[in-house]
């Protein structure tokens, strides 16, 4: 009986995210940023979580791939083995998810978002396309969602380049996605267009500002 008992228990500790995300109880707003590799999505994420006024938070995303650079477990991501990514999405743990290449998979933890909503804060995301795409459908009338837009593909990858973080053949596999992401662009709310960083940051942030107070 008691064996019964902890299995029982144990299935509910799986439900509770989704429990906790289903409920009419949202107290924050979810802004979503998405766009190709190199578009400066995460540049301007950093910039709003500066701005104290708009009470943000940062949604740290789950992945499977490599750490790079001084990036940090659970600052930058919460970072999963393959295994236990699958795992986690078979106990339907994710709010999103996303397989970006083989075995190369990015998500968002429905713990996550709720752990914001308790600071009484509203959730940034920069997340990929599909994932952006997937919380707006879910949750449409909270949810801001907008495209970081590079000036041309040319400049995308001079801009990964610059980065020197992946082989030539990873950035050639990031430019070809970039072509089919940039035709989502319409899909979202907004579309900023990232050719001059200042004028990206008071576009994002005039957006942002005025959502949330609306």
């Amino acid at each position: 009986m008691w064996t019964t008992w902890n299995t029982i228990l144990n299935k509910f500790k799986l439900l509770i995210p989704k429990l906790l995300l289903d409920k009419k109880t949202k107290q924050g707003k979810l802004i979503v940023f998405s766009a190709p590799s190199g578009s400066g999505k995460t540049t301007i994420v950093r910039h709003l979580l500066g701005k104290e006024q708009l009470n943000l938070e940062f949604s740290i995303s789950a992945t499977s791939r490599e750490k790079r650079g001084t990036e940090e477990d659970g600052k930058d991501y919460y970072f999963l083995s393959a295994e236990e990514f699958k795992s986690k999405i078979k106990n339907e743990e994710f709010l999103e998810w996303e397989e970006v290449y083989r075995d190369n998979f990015y998500g968002t933890l429905k713990t996550e978002v709720e752990r914001i909503w308790a600071l009484g804060k509203h959730v940034i995301f920069d997340i990929d396309v599909s994932g952006g795409l997937r919380i707006k459908r879910k949750f449409p009338e909270e949810t801001l969602a907008i495209f970081v837009k590079p000036p041309s593909i040319d400049e995308l990858k001079i801009r990964l380049k610059k980065r020197k973080t992946e082989s030539a053949e990873k950035i050639s596999m990031r430019v070809a996605k970039a072509s089919a992401e940039l035709a989502t662009a319409p899909l979202f709310d907004e579309i900023v267009v990232n050719d001059n960083l200042e004028s990206a940051f008071k576009d994002a942030e005039a957006l942002v500002s005025k959502f949330i107070n609306s």
